[in-house]
Protein backbone atom coordinates (compact mmCIF):
# COMPACT_ATOMS: atom_id res chain seq x y z
CA UNK A 1 0.00 0.00 0.00
CA UNK A 2 1.23 3.50 -0.83
CA UNK A 3 2.04 5.98 1.92
CA UNK A 4 1.09 9.16 0.01
CA UNK A 5 -1.88 10.03 -2.20
CA UNK A 6 -3.24 13.02 -4.10
CA UNK A 7 -6.28 14.57 -2.41
CA UNK A 8 -9.08 16.41 -4.19
CA UNK A 9 -10.91 18.94 -2.00
CA UNK A 10 -14.40 20.35 -2.45
CA UNK A 11 -15.23 23.90 -3.51
CA UNK A 12 -17.94 25.81 -1.62
CA UNK A 13 -19.77 28.58 -3.44
CA UNK A 14 -21.04 30.85 -0.66
CA UNK A 15 -22.06 34.30 -1.84
CA UNK A 16 -19.36 36.11 0.16
CA UNK A 17 -16.53 34.48 -1.79
CA UNK A 18 -14.34 35.96 -4.48
CA UNK A 19 -14.35 34.77 -8.08
CA UNK A 20 -10.65 34.45 -8.95
CA UNK A 21 -8.30 33.54 -6.07
CA UNK A 22 -9.38 29.96 -5.36
CA UNK A 23 -10.07 29.07 -9.03
CA UNK A 24 -6.61 30.38 -9.96
CA UNK A 25 -4.89 28.58 -7.09
CA UNK A 26 -6.67 25.25 -7.63
CA UNK A 27 -6.57 25.64 -11.43
CA UNK A 28 -10.27 25.33 -12.24
CA UNK A 29 -12.26 27.35 -14.74
CA UNK A 30 -14.88 29.83 -13.55
CA UNK A 31 -16.57 30.82 -16.79
CA UNK A 32 -19.88 31.38 -14.97
CA UNK A 33 -18.22 33.77 -12.49
CA UNK A 34 -19.52 31.90 -9.45
CA UNK A 35 -18.23 32.89 -6.01
CA UNK A 36 -15.55 30.49 -4.79
CA UNK A 37 -15.61 31.09 -1.02
CA UNK A 38 -13.94 27.99 0.43
CA UNK A 39 -12.00 24.90 -0.53
CA UNK A 40 -12.52 22.05 1.96
CA UNK A 41 -9.93 19.37 2.64
CA UNK A 42 -11.10 16.71 5.05
CA UNK A 43 -13.72 14.11 5.88
CA UNK A 44 -16.68 16.30 6.82
CA UNK A 45 -19.78 14.35 5.73
CA UNK A 46 -21.27 17.32 3.88
CA UNK A 47 -18.22 17.67 1.60
CA UNK A 48 -15.68 14.85 1.97
CA UNK A 49 -12.47 15.04 -0.01
CA UNK A 50 -11.68 12.45 -2.67
CA UNK A 51 -8.53 10.32 -2.64
CA UNK A 52 -6.84 8.88 -5.74
CA UNK A 53 -6.27 5.29 -4.54
CA UNK A 54 -5.23 2.07 -6.27
CA UNK A 55 -8.94 1.14 -6.30
CA UNK A 56 -9.99 4.40 -7.92
CA UNK A 57 -11.14 7.77 -6.57
CA UNK A 58 -12.81 7.24 -3.18
CA UNK A 59 -14.27 9.53 -0.50
CA UNK A 60 -12.03 10.07 2.51
CA UNK A 61 -14.83 9.69 5.07
CA UNK A 62 -15.71 6.29 3.57
CA UNK A 63 -12.10 5.12 3.64
CA UNK A 64 -11.76 6.16 7.29
CA UNK A 65 -15.03 4.50 8.25
CA UNK A 66 -13.94 1.24 6.62
CA UNK A 67 -10.40 1.16 8.08
CA UNK A 68 -10.05 3.80 10.84
CA UNK A 69 -6.75 2.57 12.31
CA UNK A 70 -5.13 2.36 8.88
CA UNK A 71 -6.08 5.88 7.79
CA UNK A 72 -6.04 7.70 11.14
CA UNK A 73 -3.42 5.85 13.19
CA UNK A 74 -4.25 4.22 16.50
CA UNK A 75 -3.83 7.36 18.61
CA UNK A 76 -6.26 9.45 16.56
CA UNK A 77 -8.69 6.55 16.18
CA UNK A 78 -8.80 5.93 19.92
CA UNK A 79 -9.09 9.63 20.82
CA UNK A 80 -11.57 10.77 18.16
CA UNK A 81 -12.83 7.85 16.08
CA UNK A 82 -12.71 10.03 12.96
CA UNK A 83 -10.57 12.76 11.40
CA UNK A 84 -10.87 15.54 14.01
CA UNK A 85 -9.94 18.47 11.79
CA UNK A 86 -11.10 20.26 8.65
CA UNK A 87 -8.57 22.14 6.50
CA UNK A 88 -9.75 25.04 4.30
CA UNK A 89 -8.70 27.78 1.91
CA UNK A 90 -10.88 30.91 2.13
CA UNK A 91 -11.34 33.92 -0.12
CA UNK A 92 -13.31 36.59 1.78
CA UNK A 93 -14.58 39.25 -0.62
CA UNK A 94 -17.71 40.21 1.33
CA UNK A 95 -17.72 40.38 5.12
CA UNK A 96 -18.74 37.27 7.03
CA UNK A 97 -21.22 37.20 9.89
CA UNK A 98 -20.44 38.25 13.45
CA UNK A 99 -20.17 34.87 15.14
CA UNK A 100 -19.10 32.73 18.05
CA UNK A 101 -18.48 29.01 18.38
CA UNK A 102 -19.63 26.85 21.31
CA UNK A 103 -17.44 24.73 23.56
CA UNK A 104 -17.55 20.98 22.98
CA UNK A 105 -19.72 20.41 26.07
CA UNK A 106 -22.18 23.12 25.03
CA UNK A 107 -22.26 21.85 21.44
CA UNK A 108 -23.24 18.40 22.71
CA UNK A 109 -25.99 19.88 24.89
CA UNK A 110 -27.30 22.16 22.13
CA UNK A 111 -27.26 19.44 19.49
CA UNK A 112 -29.18 16.98 21.65
CA UNK A 113 -31.75 19.63 22.58
CA UNK A 114 -32.42 20.51 18.95
CA UNK A 115 -32.63 16.80 18.09
CA UNK A 116 -35.21 16.37 20.85
CA UNK A 117 -37.20 19.30 19.46
CA UNK A 118 -37.21 17.61 16.05
CA UNK A 119 -35.34 20.33 14.15
CA UNK A 120 -34.22 19.13 10.73
CA UNK A 121 -30.44 19.27 10.41
CA UNK A 122 -30.76 21.78 7.55
CA UNK A 123 -33.57 23.83 9.13
CA UNK A 124 -33.13 27.62 8.89
CA UNK A 125 -33.41 28.01 12.67
CA UNK A 126 -30.99 25.19 13.49
CA UNK A 127 -27.99 26.36 15.56
CA UNK A 128 -26.14 23.06 16.01
CA UNK A 129 -25.20 20.93 13.01
CA UNK A 130 -23.09 18.49 15.05
CA UNK A 131 -21.87 17.73 18.58
CA UNK A 132 -18.41 19.23 18.17
CA UNK A 133 -16.63 22.44 19.12
CA UNK A 134 -15.02 24.59 16.44
CA UNK A 135 -11.76 26.19 17.56
CA UNK A 136 -9.89 27.51 14.55
CA UNK A 137 -6.49 28.72 13.44
CA UNK A 138 -6.14 30.98 10.42
CA UNK A 139 -2.96 31.90 8.57
CA UNK A 140 -3.11 34.73 6.05
CA UNK A 141 -2.24 34.17 2.40
CA UNK A 142 -2.60 37.91 1.70
CA UNK A 143 -3.18 41.01 3.77
CA UNK A 144 -6.15 39.87 5.87
CA UNK A 145 -8.60 41.78 8.06
CA UNK A 146 -10.85 40.45 10.81
CA UNK A 147 -12.80 41.38 13.92
CA UNK A 148 -11.35 39.53 16.92
CA UNK A 149 -12.77 39.81 20.44
CA UNK A 150 -13.86 42.79 22.52
CA UNK A 151 -11.77 45.95 22.71
CA UNK A 152 -9.76 46.61 25.87
CA UNK A 153 -11.93 48.48 28.42
CA UNK A 154 -10.22 51.84 28.00
CA UNK A 155 -10.51 51.62 24.20
CA UNK A 156 -14.17 50.63 24.33
CA UNK A 157 -14.91 53.40 26.83
CA UNK A 158 -13.28 55.92 24.51
CA UNK A 159 -15.22 54.54 21.52
CA UNK A 160 -18.55 55.05 23.33
CA UNK A 161 -17.54 58.58 24.29
CA UNK A 162 -16.16 59.64 20.93
CA UNK A 163 -19.34 58.97 18.92
CA UNK A 164 -22.38 60.88 20.15
CA UNK A 165 -24.82 58.21 19.00
CA UNK A 166 -23.18 55.73 21.41
CA UNK A 167 -23.40 58.02 24.45
CA UNK A 168 -26.72 56.51 25.70
CA UNK A 169 -24.95 53.13 25.94
CA UNK A 170 -22.23 54.26 28.35
CA UNK A 171 -24.36 53.59 31.42
CA UNK A 172 -24.67 49.96 30.35
CA UNK A 173 -20.91 49.47 30.03
CA UNK A 174 -19.65 51.45 33.02
CA UNK A 175 -16.10 50.72 31.97
CA UNK A 176 -16.24 46.97 32.66
CA UNK A 177 -19.62 45.41 31.84
CA UNK A 178 -19.20 43.83 28.41
CA UNK A 179 -22.16 41.53 28.93
CA UNK A 180 -24.43 44.34 30.05
CA UNK A 181 -23.51 46.52 27.06
CA UNK A 182 -23.77 43.84 24.40
CA UNK A 183 -26.91 42.20 25.81
CA UNK A 184 -28.68 45.54 26.12
CA UNK A 185 -27.94 46.51 22.53
CA UNK A 186 -28.75 43.12 21.00
CA UNK A 187 -32.14 43.10 22.75
CA UNK A 188 -33.16 46.59 21.62
CA UNK A 189 -36.18 46.90 19.38
CA UNK A 190 -35.48 47.64 15.73
CA UNK A 191 -36.76 51.19 16.23
CA UNK A 192 -34.44 51.81 19.17
CA UNK A 193 -31.36 50.29 17.53
CA UNK A 194 -32.06 52.30 14.38
CA UNK A 195 -31.95 55.53 16.44
CA UNK A 196 -28.33 54.68 17.22
CA UNK A 197 -27.30 53.09 13.94
CA UNK A 198 -28.83 55.57 11.48
CA UNK A 199 -26.60 58.53 12.42
CA UNK A 200 -23.69 56.10 12.66
CA UNK A 201 -24.24 54.89 9.11
CA UNK A 202 -24.63 58.45 7.82
CA UNK A 203 -21.31 59.30 9.46
CA UNK A 204 -19.62 56.15 8.14
CA UNK A 205 -20.74 56.62 4.55
CA UNK A 206 -19.72 60.30 4.51
CA UNK A 207 -16.34 59.54 6.12
CA UNK A 208 -15.42 56.93 3.50
CA UNK A 209 -16.74 59.05 0.62
CA UNK A 210 -14.61 61.98 1.76
CA UNK A 211 -11.49 59.86 2.29
CA UNK A 212 -11.34 60.50 6.03
CA UNK A 213 -10.88 56.89 7.20
CA UNK A 214 -9.08 53.71 6.16
CA UNK A 215 -9.37 49.99 6.99
CA UNK A 216 -8.16 50.51 10.54
CA UNK A 217 -11.36 52.45 11.31
CA UNK A 218 -14.76 50.80 11.93
CA UNK A 219 -16.49 53.31 9.63
CA UNK A 220 -14.67 51.69 6.69
CA UNK A 221 -16.27 48.31 7.35
CA UNK A 222 -19.73 49.64 8.23
CA UNK A 223 -19.70 51.45 4.89
CA UNK A 224 -18.45 48.34 3.09
CA UNK A 225 -21.22 46.15 4.47
CA UNK A 226 -23.88 48.46 3.01
CA UNK A 227 -21.79 49.23 -0.10
CA UNK A 228 -21.95 52.95 0.53
CA UNK A 229 -25.77 53.04 0.40
CA UNK A 230 -27.71 54.39 3.38
CA UNK A 231 -30.19 51.76 4.65
CA UNK A 232 -33.68 53.13 5.26
CA UNK A 233 -34.57 51.04 8.31
CA UNK A 234 -33.92 47.81 10.21
CA UNK A 235 -30.15 48.33 10.11
CA UNK A 236 -28.33 45.10 10.89
CA UNK A 237 -27.40 45.08 14.59
CA UNK A 238 -24.13 43.41 13.67
CA UNK A 239 -22.90 46.87 12.64
CA UNK A 240 -22.53 47.70 16.34
CA UNK A 241 -20.06 44.84 16.80
CA UNK A 242 -17.68 46.43 14.27
CA UNK A 243 -17.26 49.30 16.74
CA UNK A 244 -16.72 47.30 19.93
CA UNK A 245 -14.45 44.52 18.62
CA UNK A 246 -10.75 44.66 17.73
CA UNK A 247 -10.06 45.32 14.05
CA UNK A 248 -6.97 43.22 13.31
CA UNK A 249 -4.72 43.33 10.26
CA UNK A 250 -2.90 40.03 9.64
CA UNK A 251 0.02 40.16 7.17
CA UNK A 252 0.82 37.25 4.86
CA UNK A 253 1.90 34.08 6.71
CA UNK A 254 0.97 35.43 10.15
CA UNK A 255 -1.78 33.61 12.04
CA UNK A 256 -4.52 34.08 14.62
CA UNK A 257 -6.11 31.44 16.87
CA UNK A 258 -9.77 31.73 17.88
CA UNK A 259 -11.29 29.52 20.56
CA UNK A 260 -14.76 28.91 21.93
CA UNK A 261 -16.71 31.96 23.06
CA UNK A 262 -14.68 34.55 21.12
CA UNK A 263 -16.88 36.95 19.14
CA UNK A 264 -15.30 37.47 15.71
CA UNK A 265 -15.82 37.96 11.99
CA UNK A 266 -13.68 37.77 8.86
CA UNK A 267 -13.71 41.03 6.92
CA UNK A 268 -11.49 40.70 3.85
CA UNK A 269 -8.65 38.73 2.31
CA UNK A 270 -7.44 35.20 1.64
CA UNK A 271 -6.29 32.67 4.22
CA UNK A 272 -6.00 29.05 5.15
CA UNK A 273 -8.04 27.86 8.09
CA UNK A 274 -7.62 24.74 10.19
CA UNK A 275 -10.39 23.88 12.62
CA UNK A 276 -12.11 21.12 14.51
CA UNK A 277 -14.36 19.12 12.20
CA UNK A 278 -17.57 21.06 12.90
CA UNK A 279 -20.05 23.43 11.30
CA UNK A 280 -21.48 24.96 14.51
CA UNK A 281 -21.91 28.74 14.25
CA UNK A 282 -23.94 31.08 16.48
CA UNK A 283 -24.43 34.39 14.66
CA UNK A 284 -24.76 37.96 15.88
CA UNK A 285 -25.51 39.84 12.67
CA UNK A 286 -24.10 40.97 9.31
CA UNK A 287 -25.94 38.05 7.75
CA UNK A 288 -29.33 37.05 6.32
CA UNK A 289 -28.90 33.73 8.14
CA UNK A 290 -30.50 32.76 11.44
CA UNK A 291 -29.59 34.94 14.45
CA UNK A 292 -30.62 33.52 17.85
CA UNK A 293 -29.75 36.31 20.28
CA UNK A 294 -30.53 34.33 23.46
CA UNK A 295 -28.39 31.37 22.38
CA UNK A 296 -25.62 33.67 21.19
CA UNK A 297 -25.44 35.47 24.53
CA UNK A 298 -25.15 32.15 26.36
CA UNK A 299 -21.84 31.34 24.66
CA UNK A 300 -19.88 34.60 24.40
CA UNK A 301 -16.89 35.13 26.67
CA UNK A 302 -17.54 38.67 27.92
CA UNK A 303 -13.92 39.65 28.52
CA UNK A 304 -11.51 41.93 26.63
CA UNK A 305 -9.24 40.40 24.00
CA UNK A 306 -5.68 41.50 23.34
CA UNK A 307 -4.92 40.25 19.81
CA UNK A 308 -1.79 38.19 19.32
CA UNK A 309 -0.35 37.48 15.90
CA UNK A 310 1.27 34.06 15.54
CA UNK A 311 4.40 33.93 13.40
CA UNK A 312 5.17 30.27 14.10
CA UNK A 313 7.94 28.84 16.26
CA UNK A 314 10.96 27.52 14.41
CA UNK A 315 11.35 23.73 14.61
CA UNK A 316 14.32 23.73 12.23
CA UNK A 317 15.50 25.65 9.19
CA UNK A 318 12.63 24.27 7.08
CA UNK A 319 9.63 24.10 9.39
CA UNK A 320 7.70 26.41 11.75
CA UNK A 321 4.83 25.33 14.02
CA UNK A 322 1.84 27.50 14.92
CA UNK A 323 0.48 27.34 18.46
CA UNK A 324 -2.81 25.40 18.59
CA UNK A 325 -3.94 24.91 22.23
CA UNK A 326 -6.36 22.08 21.36
CA UNK A 327 -5.88 18.32 20.79
CA UNK A 328 -7.80 18.25 17.49
CA UNK A 329 -5.23 19.71 15.10
CA UNK A 330 -1.81 21.20 14.54
CA UNK A 331 -0.28 23.23 11.72
CA UNK A 332 3.23 23.81 10.43
CA UNK A 333 4.62 25.85 7.55
CA UNK A 334 7.37 24.16 5.55
CA UNK A 335 9.73 26.06 3.24
CA UNK A 336 11.74 24.02 0.71
CA UNK A 337 14.23 25.39 -1.76
CA UNK A 338 14.41 24.11 -5.33
CA UNK A 339 16.33 20.83 -5.49
CA UNK A 340 16.44 20.39 -1.71
CA UNK A 341 14.80 17.56 0.26
CA UNK A 342 13.08 17.33 3.64
CA UNK A 343 11.76 14.29 5.49
CA UNK A 344 8.68 14.29 7.73
CA UNK A 345 7.60 11.48 10.05
CA UNK A 346 3.89 11.11 10.72
CA UNK A 347 1.84 9.68 13.59
CA UNK A 348 -1.55 10.76 12.20
CA UNK A 349 -3.17 11.38 8.84
CA UNK A 350 -1.48 14.52 7.54
CA UNK A 351 -2.16 16.83 4.61
CA UNK A 352 0.40 18.83 2.68
CA UNK A 353 -1.14 21.88 0.99
CA UNK A 354 1.21 23.58 -1.46
CA UNK A 355 0.51 27.32 -1.70
CA UNK A 356 3.62 28.29 -3.68
CA UNK A 357 5.94 26.34 -5.97
CA UNK A 358 5.90 22.59 -6.62
CA UNK A 359 7.17 19.53 -4.74
CA UNK A 360 7.57 15.80 -5.07
CA UNK A 361 6.05 13.75 -2.25
CA UNK A 362 7.38 10.19 -2.50
CA UNK A 363 7.67 10.88 -6.26
CA UNK A 364 4.07 12.20 -6.50
CA UNK A 365 4.09 15.63 -8.15
CA UNK A 366 2.17 18.23 -6.12
CA UNK A 367 2.05 21.82 -7.38
CA UNK A 368 0.59 25.02 -5.95
CA UNK A 369 -3.09 24.59 -5.12
CA UNK A 370 -2.78 20.80 -4.78
CA UNK A 371 -2.77 18.59 -1.71
CA UNK A 372 -1.00 15.38 -0.75
CA UNK A 373 -2.40 13.07 1.93
CA UNK A 374 0.24 11.27 3.99
CA UNK A 375 -0.61 8.07 5.82
CA UNK A 376 0.14 7.78 9.55
CA UNK A 377 3.29 6.13 10.90
CA UNK A 378 5.40 6.77 7.82
CA UNK A 379 8.55 8.66 6.87
CA UNK A 380 7.94 10.81 3.80
CA UNK A 381 10.53 12.49 1.60
CA UNK A 382 9.62 15.88 0.16
CA UNK A 383 11.70 17.35 -2.66
CA UNK A 384 11.39 20.90 -3.95
CA UNK A 385 10.88 20.95 -7.70
CA UNK A 386 10.64 24.70 -7.27
CA UNK A 387 11.17 26.86 -4.20
CA UNK A 388 7.96 26.07 -2.33
CA UNK A 389 5.74 26.90 0.63
CA UNK A 390 3.75 24.03 2.12
CA UNK A 391 1.27 23.96 5.01
CA UNK A 392 1.03 20.67 6.91
CA UNK A 393 -2.03 19.71 8.98
CA UNK A 394 -1.80 16.96 11.56
CA UNK A 395 -3.21 15.62 14.84
CA UNK A 396 -0.80 16.33 17.73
Amino acid sequence: MKTAYKLQGKHRHYDWGGKTFIPNLTQVQNADQKPFAEYWMGAHPSAPSLIETEQGVLALDTLIEQSPALWLGDKTKDAFGSLPYLFKILDVEKMLSIQVHPSKKNAEIGFELEETKGFAIDAFNRNYKDRNHKPELMVALSDFWLLHGFLAPELLEARLQDFFYFNPLMDHFRGVDYQGLYSFFMNLSVEDSDRILKPLMMDAIASVKNGLVDKTHPHWWANKYYEGIMPEQAIDKGIFSIYILNIVHVPKYAGVFQGAGLLHAYLEGQNIELMANSDNVLRGGLTPKHVDVDELLNHIRFVPTYPELLMGEELNTNERVFACPVPDFGLTKIAISEGKTYTISTTSLEMLLVTEGAILVNEIAVKAGEVALIMPNTATLIKGQLTSVVFKSFVP
